[in-house]
């Protein structure tokens, strides 16, 4: 009876979803399978390299920096220029500046080359977005985005594992390998995803004119709400950005292995996949100003638990309640954006959002390095409990008349499909 409930609920769960979508969630569950860069980065410089942890935090800054300054051209441009010619863009350029990253040798090289990783991997998260918004229904949004939530870490489960053993042998390898996979990704998308863009009534694209765009930046950044939603994304990322910049550091210094850490991160893909699908089923309907307070709440005391782990299996029960935050906050965040955005700026107000995650992804491991240098580990942790009850605070405050529906200056209908242009071939 059990096991026939839980195939039910995974029916219900994938059903009525567009191909598109299905075309979109493999580039994703694809481009996790190589992920190496943003999860070993920090113990590649520290343990590999023999640099310090605040030169590993100014690297790894320097990779968030790269993603600000792309979050809003990228936003810009999937208005503009189209959801699949800005993803086919990020792909292709992201698989050429990883593969570079691993020949690196200097480290003003590593950290310039760094930048550039930040500036591409981030440029495709805009358009990603944009596309599932443009292609799902609004009512299957949030589960829309658990879905691809759910391929991101069922991706991430098997790299964290994999790229973790990969590591004490050949970096380089892992590299290679996330190179290869997104350029893989790259060219899925070329074969199998129309683009999306919605259409203005007269069938032409909406904000193709740069002179006279429906919704500009400026809107985006005078739309109150939405700029809160943004600064509160911006507190929770800096507290889930530490399992990819402090807990590796306050592992490493524990005398924990590389693999030892990937054993450990790889528990937070893991407990999603299995359990992502379910509560997603459970959440679906729900007040979501709740849902993002309990998981500021579960996220902030989830990393300050790490203080006191010791063994290994103390550090993965600590992933373990973070994560279960990211379960409830991912679809639910990101299903919020989409409502509060118009539907002629859904690429700008994506950017905004993306940019927030990109900021944390700068500041975090500054502050890291800063703080576990100066004051030690413990104080990092107290630090994410506060900054998790914070943002709680400001969820709460900030949600009150939370207006019904989502806005809609022109038709969301998706955009014709065009048939797809012929492969390129190899001699092209």
């Amino acid at each position: 009876m059990f096991s026939g409930a839980l195939i039910r609920i995974a029916r219900e769960s994938v059903s009525g979803l567009p191909r598109a979508f299905w075309w979109l969630w493999t580039s994703t569950l694809i481009n996790r399978l190589g992920a190496f860069v943003a999860t070993f980065m920090t113990l590649y410089l520290t343990l590999e390299r023999g640099y310090s942890a605040s030169f590993a935090g100014l690297v790894v800054a320097l990779h968030g920096l790269g993603g600000v300054a792309s979050s809003l051209v990228a936003g810009v441009m999937t208005d503009r220029l189209g959801r699949r010619p800005t993803l086919l863009a990020a792909q292709a350029s992201t698989a050429f500046s990883v593969a570079l990253l691993g020949f690196m040798e200097h480290p003003a090289a590593i950290a310039a080359v760094a930048l550039l990783v930040g500036m591409t991997s981030n440029a495709s998260r805009p358009a990603v977005q944009a596309m599932m918004a443009d292609i799902v229904r609004p009512e299957d949004r949030v589960r829309a985005f658990a879905l691809n939530y759910w391929a991101i870490n069922l991706g991430f489960a098997a790299s964290a594992t994999a790229a973790g053993m990969i590591a004490e042998y050949s970096y380089l390898a892992g590299f290679l390998g996330e190179a290869a996979l997104t350029l893989v990704c790259a060219v899925l998308v070329f074969l199998k995803l129309p683009e999306s863009r919605p259409v203005a009534p007269g069938g032409a694209a909406v904000s193709q004119d740069a002179a006279d765009p429906a919704t500009g930046l400026g809107t985006v950044l005078r739309d109150g709400r939405f700029m809160g939603v943004v600064g509160l994304s911006f507190l929770i990322s800096l507290v889930f950005t530490q399992g990819m910049v402090g807990l590796p550091v306050a592992m490493g210094a524990a005398g924990f292995s590389p693999g030892d850490y990937g054993l450990v991160i790889a528990a937070n893909g893991l407990l999603i996949v299995v359990l992502q699908i379910p509560v997603t089923r459970f959440i679906e309907h729900r007040d979501p100003r709740k849902l993002l307070v309990v998981s500021a709440l579960l996220a902030g005391y989830g990393f300050a638990l790490t203080a006191f782990a010791g063994p290994l299996w103390a550090y993965a029960l600590t992933v373990c309640v973070w994560t279960l935050a990211e379960i409830v906050n991912s679809p639910t965040q990101m299903g919020l954006v989409v409502r509060l955005s118009p539907v002629d700026g859904r690429g700008r107000y994506q950017g905004m959002y993306t940019m927030s995650w990109a900021v944390a992804s700068l500041v975090a491991p500054l502050m890291a390095g800063f703080v576990i240098d100066r004051f030690g580990e413990r104080w990092l942790w107290g630090g994410t409990g506060l900054l998790g009850t914070v943002a709680a605070l400001g969820y709460w405050l900030l949600m009150r008349r939370l207006p019904e529906g989502e806005p809609a200056a022109v038709s969301s209908a998706p955009a014709p499909v065009a048939p797809l242009p012929k492969p390129a071939t190899a001699d092209a």
